[in-house]
């Protein structure tokens, strides 16, 4: 099943003692390009969750939205400088006897002088973390594969309705040619009546000329191998792999055959085929950009 580019896939959960809300959405782009917002505190998390995502997605600029609130009380660890402090102390205690002073200093009045006191959450166990964030990205990563099947199933619909509409132009070509051949020969006859009268009309020069034209008109190579394209189109829309790229290069080959076909048209019928096939191939390659 084709996959469209664009999609969109949320998660949220709460895991022992954690709010976790991941939020995944991508957009056309030739390769896998990965975007994350991810709080500085986790961002150990980013390579998982690239290589998680990696898994599941081949192309398309991805955003990947990843926020953890914790819910219970974080540990936190406070220590003490104990020389800053100390020094602290010794130059109050200098002052106080310098200037005749009470040296008052209390435990908490020291604990207030600046950097004596730090405080560190403790350290996070980032396998014990990814361990609880990883179900939640593999569930937003699901419904963002679903969502982009869903898209791709109308894509597929659309290209191949209008592969159809191309075919169904090959069949009134290759129908048409060789009437433009017969229509050629009629109308080569009347002009040589009308300019040689009631001379002798050399028949074998009518079907060498005819033969020529025949030749120079013929376009059945190039039908049977727009008609083998379309088939590997369809083939490729029910492949499961990512085919974005491949189905823009046998869009090229399509529109080259039908480039062919139009230059070698000498008949208007025949040509305002052509330019529907055109039409149809350019609106193919506009839905495949679409594409994983």
């Amino acid at each position: 099943m084709i996959r469209s580019m664009t999609g969109f896939g949320r998660a949220q959960a709460s895991v022992e003692g954690y709010n976790i809300t991941v939020e995944i959405r991508s957009v056309n782009h030739r390769y896998f390009e990965f975007y994350a917002k991810i709080p500085r505190t986790y961002s150990f998390l980013e390579e998982k969750v690239k290589s998680t995502l990696s898994g599941g997605i081949s192309r398309g600029k991805v955003e990947c939205s990843l926020q953890i609130e914790a819910t219970a009380d974080e540990s936190v660890v406070v220590t003490v400088n104990e020389p800053l402090a100390k020094g602290y102390v010794d130059a109050i205690g200098n002052i106080a006897a310098t200037f005749n002073l009470a040296n008052d200093l209390t435990a908490l009045s020291v604990a207030r002088f600046s950097d004596v006191l730090s405080i560190t959450k403790a350290p996070v166990d980032e396998d014990e973390l990814w361990a609880k964030v990883e179900p939640v990205v593999a569930e937003a990563l699901n419904g963002f594969v679903a969502m982009r099947e869903t898209e791709g199933e109308k894509l597929s619909a659309d290209v191949l309705s209008r592969a159809q509409t191309i075919l169904d132009n090959v069949s009134y070509i290759e129908e048409r040619s060789p009437e433009t051949v017969k229509q050629y020969s009629g109308k080569l006859l009347e002009r040589m009546k009308t300019v040689l009268g009631d001379t002798q009309i050399d028949e074998a020069r009518i079907l060498t000329e005819a033969a020529i034209y025949a030749d120079k008109v013929a376009v059945a190579e190039e039908t049977v191998r727009l008609r083998s394209h379309i088939d590997q189109l369809r083939v490729m829309l029910a492949s499961n792999e990512a085919i974005g790229r491949k189905l823009d290069f046998l869009v090229q080959e399509i529109n080259r055959e039908a480039n062919t076909i139009g230059s070698k048209a000498q008949d208007v019928d025949i040509a305002r085929r052509v330019i529907d096939i055109k039409a149809e191939v350019e609106k193919i390659r506009e839905q495949i950009q679409n594409i994983e």
